[in-house]
């Protein structure tokens, strides 16, 4: 005769004599609620019996009403995620390198993680950029991002071509050598941005603008004392300045060399 695999006892409902023998979480859940769905057990008789609080035991009565036995399991945890390498750049950034070498091939990897840092937050290594340009994705594109600095037409959409690409970390050598231009036209470009901002794009006339340093009273007196042929222009200008007249010696000079065309010549036809 086969051996007994479970040992035989007699049956009870007395919940200390049942709790030793339950092992299983699922099966002391059940032993729990049983009275309770079965033979309307409150909630309070049954929590006095087992210890466990009423509204526990009314909460889970419910559940298994709702939901039958697999209210009683536990929950199935979540999926793994796969964990990432740190060396693993998302394809997004990976696309992105390859796309920034094919439009300027002499970039260097730590130029590259520059522009990476301020794109997606994240700063790759020069040996992760190496290997994802010998081993990565194909270019996205190949046309220019923008043309040769010669090409474009408006001097405003030049300097607007070296402020995007700053903005976006491309140093100054990297600009002038992908637009095709001069490193100074850059960093001249790059200093009028910063001291002028939206101003310092637009076209801006160059004009000389002559600085009038005599006036009609300035003229007369130096025609004054540049008949004196005992003064000189040291003291023709000390004079002058006395009256409130700044004109430096050699305008003096000249005016004392030749009175009759002093240096202020241009100055005298406009007030005469």
């Amino acid at each position: 005769m086969p051996k007994r695999r479970y040992e035989r006892r007699e049956p009870s409902h007395d919940w200390q004599q049942i709790q030793p023998l339950l092992k299983d979480p699922a099966q002391i859940q059940y032993e729990i609620l049983r009275p309770v769905v079965l033979w309307g057990q409150t909630p309070k008789e049954r929590g006095a019996e087992t210890g466990v609080s009423p509204r526990t035991i009314y909460y889970r009565a419910n559940l298994f009403d709702q939901a039958g036995m697999a209210s009683l399991l536990p929950a199935a945890p979540p999926p793994a995620i796969p964990r990432q390498d740190k060396r693993t750049l998302p394809p997004d950034m990976r696309q992105e390198i390859v796309d920034l070498h094919a439009q300027y091939p002499a970039f260097r990897p730590h130029e590259l993680a520059t522009i990476c840092f301020l794109k997606f937050n994240r700063k790759p290594a020069p040996a992760t950029i190496k290997l994802i340009l010998a081993s990565g994705p194909k270019p996205s594109t190949t046309e220019r991002r923008f043309p040769r600095y010669a090409d474009i037409e408006d001097g405003a959409e030049r300097r607007r071509a070296i402020i995007r690409l700053h903005a976006d970390g491309w140093n100054a050598k990297s600009i002038a050598g992908y637009l095709e231009v001069s490193r100074q036209t850059v960093h001249t470009t790059l200093k009028r941005w910063a001291k002028e901002q939206f101003a310092g794009i637009e076209e801006k006339s160059h004009a000389r603008t002559g600085v009038r340093k005599v006036d009609l009273t300035a003229v007369q007196e130096v025609k004054k004392l540049a008949q004196n042929p005992l003064i000189g222009a040291y003291r023709v200008s000390a004079a002058l300045e006395q009256m409130g007249i700044k004109l430096s010696r050699a305008t003096c000079g000249s005016a004392k060399r030749c009175p009759s065309k002093p240096a202020i010549a241009t100055s005298i036809a406009v007030w005469t």
